[in-house]
Parts: structure tokens; sequence; C-alpha cells
């Protein structure tokens, strides 16, 4: 054991010392390889079978949500079905209209604004897809916000929750609409000059009222997450967070507007008037007084 100490030390002042260990050094580490790959390979083959039976575990309990899924979404199918064609009877009765379907196109993130106090974003749609200005921004969840700019091939998107950014919504379960607006977080909305003794609670889902012209009614935006009733104030402090996944999403749909229906009988404001009509209505207007 000395004499392999002391051989030991030798190579190590001669490997310091001098460069002619570094032929004999490359062909011993040639030749300790396999044993080095025979040494490790239980671990890498206890390794990959505990990756393999994660990774196999993962798969399963995604299976068992996506199956989940699956069946609830089947179950809100199968009772949109049902309200659906009750709509349609609704709307026979009333001689209403049909609501058409929104045309939409999908478009993926390129790029986020660095500057951290504004939230935009750039897309990979833009003029030559027929992108416009104020065209509204949706993923899975709900509205992501509005696009402000359109170059040919790519598209500036304002988020929702920037703090120039708002627009008008409703409470869900109620109908009451309000304002909401952009705090300059990606968590937190404001929604503005909520009467105090208005019938909003923790919870309620806003949805675009479509009051604007700008997005199209019933879209979720945000929930409401806390309502502050200040004694005193006339109005409280109600904060929502958006449903949209704004630090999540890759992949979002541009909205078009569908088409106007045509409503038969009915030519609109180019309709011009009859000379009989307009003599009419002056008729009934009674005399008006002449000029001086």
């Amino acid at each position: 054991m000395l004499l392999c100490a002391i051989l030991a030390a030798a190579l190590m002042f001669v490997d310091l010392r001098f460069t002619r260990m570094e032929p004999v050094r490359a062909q011993l580490s040639t030749l300790v390889a396999p044993i080095q790959w025979a040494v490790s390979l239980p671990s890498d083959v206890l390794n990959w079978g505990a990756l393999a039976l994660s990774d196999q575990r993962a798969l399963v309990e995604e299976n068992r949500r996506l199956r989940e899924q699956i069946l609830t979404l089947s179950h809100r199918v199968q009772r949109m079905a049902s309200l659906t064609a009750e709509n349609v009877r609704l709307r026979e009765l009333l001689d209403a209209t049909r609501e058409h379907d929104i045309p939409f196109i999908t478009t993926e993130l390129l790029s986020l604004d660095p500057d951290p106090f504004t939230h935009r974003m750039v897309i990979d749609r833009g003029r030559r897809d027929g992108v416009f200005v104020g065209q509204p921004v949706m993923d899975a969840a709900g509205l992501v916000g509005q696009v402000t700019a359109v170059s040919a091939y790519s598209s500036r998107v304002l988020l929702v929750a920037d703090a120039s950014h708002a627009l008008p919504v409703q409470v869900n379960r109620n109908g009451l609409r309000f304002i909401i607006q952009g705090t300059g977080r990606y968590e937190a909305l404001s929604v503005l000059h909520v009467p105090d003794t208005a019938d909003i609670r923790e919870g309620d889902l806003l949805v675009t009222s479509g009051l604007a012209g700008r997005f199209p009614s019933g879209y979720p935006v945000a929930r409401v997450t806390q309502v502050v009733h200040d004694p005193g104030e006339p109005f409280a402090r109600v904060d929502a967070r958006p449903v949209a996944q704004l630090q999540r999403s890759r992949h979002f749909l541009l909205l078009f507007p569908p088409e106007p229906p045509e409503a038969p009988g009915r030519g609109g404001w180019s309709v011009r008037l009859d000379s009989v009509a307009i003599r009419a209505a002056l008729e009934a207007a009674g005399p008006r007084e002449e000029e001086p």
C-alpha cells in the first residue's frame, strides 16, 4: 500500500510538472471507459426505469383527467343541445332573427413587449389575413384583448390587464352593466363606479355586454374576487381576475364580425320616404311660423 501511495504521488508530480503524461492519460481513459460504463449501467437502468414509471404514472393520471373532462363536456353538450333547440323555438315565437356564428382564425404568440409597465404582445397574423385594428382576441378561457396595430404579417395586441384598457361588461347572473379596467397587473382588474347597493358578489362572472360595438356580447372576461363596501362611500371597490390565461396561453382566436342578417321587408336607412308620407308628417306637425 505504501508503494502504491508513493507511485501515485510520483505520477501526480510528473503529471503536474511535465506534459508527457497527456498521451498516457488519454490511452488510460480509453481503456477505463468500458469499465466506467459497466459500473454506471445499473444506476442508469434504475434511473431510466424510475423515469419510465413516473412518465407512465403521469400519463395515466392525465388520461383519467381527460376522460373526466370528456364526460363533463359531453354532459354540457347534451344540455346545450336542449337549450339551443329551446332557444330556437322561443325565437320563432318572438319572430326574432337567428344569431349567426362568429367567424374566427387562429393565431400564435410571437413575442411580448419588454416594457414592464405595458401589457402588449405580438401575434403572427396581419393585414394579409384580414386582421384589423380593434379586433377582439380570445384564448380558450376568455377575452385576452384587442388588436391595436396591424402590419402585413403581424399585429400588436393590447391585453385586458393593461392599465389603459377598459371595456363594458355585465354580470352574467343578473345583467348589471359596468366598466372594467386593467390595473397593470396580469392577475387583477378593477370594476369602475359600482354603486354601493349594486347586486354584485364574489364569484360573479363578468362577460362582454356588446354595448361598445367592438366586442361581441356574452364572452367571459373576468370573475369577481373581492367586493369592499366602505362606510360613507357612494361606490364599492370591486376587484376581478381575468379568466383568460394571459401569462400562459400561446395560441389565440381572432374574432371577425358576422355578416349582418337581412331583415325581409326592411330596407334600413337607405330607403327614402314616400312624398305622401312626408306630407302627412308635416300636416301632423302643424303649421310653421313664417320667418320675417
